[in-house]
């Protein structure tokens, strides 16, 4: 087994902090695309302002559509006033225009962003940094979307994942990190492929999970914006999915949608003596090697940590990318203290060959709220 690639490829993955994600492929037919319709959700920055969104999604646009703008609206939610510093975006492709007079308590003001749209036919995702007075930490807002070099028919962009007349280019939506205590919302595009209006409704809806359609009903042959909030649950930490099934014209669809969303810990609210009396866990290995193993054995797996912090190491959850790996008991390490996180590993469950496992575990500990490990070895 080559473990210094393992190792290599295991320490280049260590800058990772959730679920990876993916695109879908899509088919082929007729008709035009329309840019989608923006919901207005509001989204807690913290207790001093809102944003009515953080993501602006163009949708699927041409090259010949010139440049792309929109607008974020910012209230001032706080007791104080509030100054939008700077703004900065991430390329020089995006220009942004913002209110510069102070916000005086209720009073909005707005941030305006240009995408040039000169890139040529890709997919883009920019983001702005806002830097806004009394707020501890910036707040990043992201322009998205996906430039083709003409017009595509709805059905190539929204016939791989249907449901029925229901057009999606994913089933699964991977959502921004959720801190407890906050909800995270978010937008997707979706399309009616029917000749008649198309009137879209949910059941078996996860609880923390909401959802919208606008406009609804779809009219025939156009595009919709599909937006869902998810709402943090006491407890619930780590990597969760969320479902809901939709009903279309009455008729339950046959198919879910999931929303898979990653829980944080939030410490926005912690003083700086908090902070320094948290935990603060190093574990002595990131990475677990277990040499070269015939398929069938069930191995232990041990990562020993030590606490430097002056409070108790809590994990909260542990995550796997790989049912092959589960966790047997999650240490709670008292401070100054050590111990042992220890796993299971049935290679039964794995395919001959290299094997590197990642395994995600959401702490106590506001230093290191997600902290990655990784299990390596190779199956004979």
């Amino acid at each position: 087994m080559k473990l210094s690639f393992v190792y290599i490829w295991a320490a280049l993955s260590l800058l990772a902090c959730g679920p990876r994600s993916e695109k879908s492929a899509a088919v082929a037919d007729t008709s035009v695309t329309t840019a989608p319709q923006q919901v207005v959700m509001p989204v807690n920055a913290d207790e001093t302002l809102s944003f009515d969104k953080t993501v602006h999604d163009f949708g699927d646009v041409s090259t010949a559509d010139g440049p792309l703008s929109c607008t974020f609206t910012l209230t001032n939610t706080g007791k104080d006033p509030i100054t939008i510093f700077e703004v900065v975006s991430s390329c020089g492709c995006t220009d942004v225009k913002w209110t510069r007079e102070p916000l005086q308590p209720g009073q909005s003001g707005t941030i305006r962003a240009t995408y040039k749209n000169e890139d040529g036919p890709i997919p883009f995702d920019k983001t702005l940094t806002v830097y806004v007075s009394g707020v501890k930490r910036p707040v990043i807002l992201r322009l998205r979307g996906v430039v083709h070099e003409k017009k595509i028919s709805l059905s190539e962009l929204f016939g791989a994942q249907k449901l029925g007349d229901f057009g999606l280019k994913d089933r699964q939506y991977k959502v921004a990190t959720l801190k407890q205590g906050l909800s995270t919302s978010e937008t997707a595009q979706v399309a009616n492929l029917g000749k008649r209006p198309l009137k879209v409704d949910f059941q078996d809806v996860t609880p923390e999970l909401s959802l919208t359609v606008t406009p609804n009903p779809i009219p025939a042959g156009s595009t919709a914006t599909l937006a869902w909030t998810i709402r943090s649950s006491a407890g619930k930490y780590g990597r969760n999915s969320y479902f809901a099934t939709p009903v279309l014209n009455g008729k339950s669809a046959d198919g879910r949608l999931e929303f898979v969303c990653w829980t944080q810990e939030n410490f926005a609210a912690w003083s700086k003596e908090q902070r320094d009396a948290a935990a603060l866990p190093y574990f002595q290995t990131s990475t677990f090697s277990f040499g070269v193993v015939r398929a069938g054995t069930t191995l232990p797996v041990r990562f020993e940590c030590r606490n430097k912090g002056a409070s108790a190491f809590k994990i909260l959850k542990a995550d796997t990318d790989s049912p092959a790996l589960t966790a047997v008991s999650l240490p709670e390490i008292p401070a100054q203290g050590e111990g042992s996180l220890l796993l299971e590993l049935d290679t039964s469950l794995l395919s001959p060959g290299d094997a590197v496992i990642m395994l995600s575990l959401t702490t106590n500990a506001p230093l290191r709220p997600i902290i990655n490990l990784f299990v390596a070895g190779e199956i004979q």
